[in-house]
């Protein structure tokens, strides 16, 4: 894993997501997550940083 991305993922997830997989479905889900809740939205965050890596 990226060690940016997931300090990214925690402070600004939707910028961990987008920088990962781009503007995607992934990124507006997380942006709507973090909307609705931010804990949400970086677990979500660090959930695609970590699959991507795979």
């Amino acid at each position: 894993m990226s060690l940016l991305r997931i300090i990214l993922a925690v402070f600004l997830p939707p910028v961990g997501v987008f920088l990962t997989v781009g503007i995607g479905s992934a990124f507006w889900i997380n942006i709507l997550l973090t909307i609705l809740g931010y804990i949400p939205g970086i677990i979500h965050a660090v959930w695609i940083i970590a699959k991507a890596d795979n």
